[in-house]
């Protein structure tokens, strides 16, 4: 194995949107998460670059009915995040046994622009990124698979994947990724896999 791509969301930080967004929506408004979960439905037009990080504020405002600043939606937007402690030992692994690191995320800029610096310790060990918002395509589409494969020359056969979505995965594997599907309360099967793989 020459290269790894990796997972941002629930793979190298953990995320928890209920928690920060329910507390936009005014309390005297019933089933907050109903609508935190409402703004899935712009979740593929912003993970592609279709809609506009500032036009998603402002449709995502209305639908929780948030009468604050941008700033302090945009806060509450970023504060999802945790870092995953154990997959970042796992990086450091794989990056000292001389695999190519790439990041491989549907993403949004807004996402981008906080968690990059804020997490800079475990995103400077990789070399190369590909964000959904950036290729115009989101995982599970093949196509962002290939433009991976493309922009930094891997193998499939010769790539591990770790993505915590089965759907992710499923592409991975029939693209000829060595793929895995990560959860992180079992972290300890990923590792005896990579043993398998690696060695």
């Amino acid at each position: 194995m020459k290269a790894a791509l990796i997972d941002i969301g629930n793979v190298i930080l953990n995320v928890d949107f209920v928690s920060t967004l329910t507390r936009l929506v005014p309390e005297n408004l019933a089933d907050p998460l109903k609508r935190v979960e409402s703004l899935l439905e712009k979740k593929d037009d912003l993970e592609s670059g279709g809609m506009e990080p500032g036009a998603f504020v402002k449709w995502a405002s209305e639908k929780l009915q948030f009468e604050g600043e941008p700033g302090e939606f945009l806060e509450a937007w970023n504060d999802i995040f945790e870092p995953n402690i154990p997959m970042w030992e796992t990086l450091r692994g794989l990056k000292s046994r001389g695999l190519k690191l790439v990041l491989f995320s549907n993403t949004n800029a807004m996402h981008v622009d906080y968690f990059l610096p804020k997490y800079g310790e475990v995103f400077e060990m990789f070399e190369g990124r590909v964000f959904s918002h950036e290729v115009g395509a989101i995982k599970p589409d093949p196509a962002i698979y290939h433009h991976a494969f493309e922009k930094y020359d891997l193998n499939p056969a010769e790539t591990i994947y770790v993505d915590d979505l089965p759907e992710n995965i499923s592409t991975g594997l029939q693209l000829g990724l060595a793929a895995w599907r990560y959860r992180a309360e079992s972290h300890g099967a990923l590792t005896r896999w990579l043993v398998e793989t690696l060695d």
